[in-house]
Order: C-alpha cells, then structure tokens, then sequence
C-alpha cells in the first residue's frame, strides 16, 4: 500500500514538474538505465524487496535472478547489496537499503539478490525485523562442487589482480587431513545456515531452488519459482536457448539475446581423488542432517 501510494504522489508530482515530452527525451547515457536519471518513469517507486535470493554463493544466485527478471512483473535490483550481512552498510539504515532497490510499478514485486545472507548469522533476524513475512529464495548446489567452484572464483580473481595462487589441494589439506576451517567448506555446511534461518522463518517461506537443475533446464525450476511468489505464468521455454560455446543456458527476452558473464561457467580444476573422497565424506552428514530439515533430498554424491 505504501509503494501504492508513493507511486500516485509520483505520478501527479512529475505531470506537473515536466512536460511528457521533455520526460521522455531525457538522454540516459551509455551504461546508464532509467533508475540512474532524475526522473523515474511515471507511476513507479522504489519498494522495499518482497523476496529476497538469500544465497548461497556460487549456488546460481546471478543465473536465478537474471532468468527471474524476464519476468514482467519482478524488477530485480542490479547489483548485490550487502545490506544485511555487511554491519557497515546496515548501520546505514532501511532508507539507504530502500534508494538501492530498482523503480517499480504498483503491479511489480522488487527482488534482491545477496549470495552472502545465507551463511550470515545477523541477516536472518535483521530480515525479520524489515518483514516477517517475506518470502525467501535459496539456491543451492551440490556442496562439494560448490566448494570447487567457489576456489575457482577466489583463483582466477587472485589471477587478474596479480596475487600468488595456491592448488586447491593445499587449501583443502591441511597436516593430512581435511580443513574443515576452510571458508569454501563452511559455506557448505547447508544444514548448520539452515538451521539458523529456521529459527527466524518457517521452512514454508523459504523456497529452495536446485541450482544443479536450474542448469540443466531451467524452466520447471522457474516455475516453481512463479507459483511460489504468487506470480502469473509468464517464462517460458521460448526464453531459453543452450549456448554449445559456453555450456549453459542462455536468454531470449524481448527480442534480445543476452548470456551471464564471462566469469560464469569458468572450468574447474581437477582435484586429487583421494582428497576429493575426503571432501564429499566430511559433508555426506551435513547434507543428511540438511535433508531432513528442508524435508526433502537432492542427488549429491
């Protein structure tokens, strides 16, 4: 109601601040988009989200959110924004967080995505605090090819800023056994995240995404996504196609066609075997224990 009526008070205030044609010559720039001008399009505001993609990083958090915003009634914010795990950017206040999301129409939801929130122990009860009744998104991937996808990341990063570079196999093995202290790794421990989001929402609010599916065919993931945010059905397989260079999905919304960035998709390394089997056997529990919280199982090895 409140996005409601800012975007009345928005639509009278600029009917009277510019003739329609002045608004709608405005040259936005290049690299720029509508929410970076003075004037936002008419009728819309900028609302707080009504779902959040809570994590988990290097889960398909960007992939989920980029297919999601074909969608005509999501406006999804651009960038993440850190607002509930970063205490310096909460310190800033809902206001702050609330300039950061996108313009939206009455008939629009606003979704951010934030991989960090997930393993975040404050961000639960501060999303409460916002709204109780948010509905939240989390996608996730088998754990341990989380883990080998999150060293890529951290690798190839450490690459371009011309920063030494370990193998894999020397941060997962420590004195011959497995580092459990190793942040990839406890970015995995599902069970132990879930658990502290449970005890801030019910398990009903919180829909999980299989991000392993999500790859390999998007659109019945998608879909469950629209019936779980009371969305029309509006993706459809038409808005997909398999890039053959690339190896994933691809968008078709439009008339454009748009792939995710470069950084996407990137080859993992391989790694050893036996320290491979010592990885997927630490987690073999934490993902049992995750099943049974969620009420449900995935096919991770």
């Amino acid at each position: 109601m409140a996005c409601l009526l800012v975007a009345v008070f928005l639509l009278v205030l600029q009917a009277y601040a510019a003739p329609p044609d002045f608004v709608q010559s405005l040259d936005v720039g290049p690299g720029l988009t509508a929410n970076d001008t003075l004037s936002p399009p008419l009728g819309t505001s900028k609302c707080a989200p009504h779902s959040i993609i809570i994590g988990v990083r290097k889960g398909g958090t960007r992939a989920l959110l980029e297919m999601l915003d074909i969608h005509p009634e999501v406006a999804a914010a651009a960038t993440e924004v850190h607002f509930f795990d970063w205490d310096e950017n909460y310190a800033k206040g809902f206001d702050w967080y609330r300039e950061l999301m996108p313009y939206s129409y009455p008939h629009q939801i606003t979704v951010e995505k934030t991989p960090g929130y997930f393993t975040s122990a404050l961000a639960p009860k501060r999303i409460r605090a916002m709204n109780s009744s948010i509905k939240l998104l989390l996608i996730l991937r088998d754990p341990t090819e989380r883990v080998i996808s999150d060293y890529t990341q951290v690798y190839f990063n450490r690459l371009e800023n011309h920063k030494p570079v370990q193998a894999i196999e020397n941060l997962l093995v420590r004195s011959g056994a497995l580092n459990t202290r190793y942040k990839a790794i406890q970015r995995s421990l599902y069970d132990m995240h879930m658990s502290n989001w449970l005890r801030y929402f019910p398990l009903e609010q919180i829909h999980i995404v299989d991000g392993d599916t999500l790859i390999r065919d998007p659109l019945p993931e998608l879909q469950k996504v629209e019936r779980f945010l009371n969305l029309p059905p509006r993706i459809m397989s038409s808005n997909f196609y398999f890039n053959q260079t690339k190896g994933f999905y691809c968008i078709r919304s439009e008339g454009r066609e748009r792939c995710l960035h470069e950084s996407k998709g990137r080859p993992h390394p391989a790694v050893n075997g036996t320290v491979l089997q010592q990885l997927r056997s630490y987690l073999r529990e934490h993902n049992h224990n995750f099943y049974r919280l969620v009420k449900r199982s995935f096919d991770w090895q």
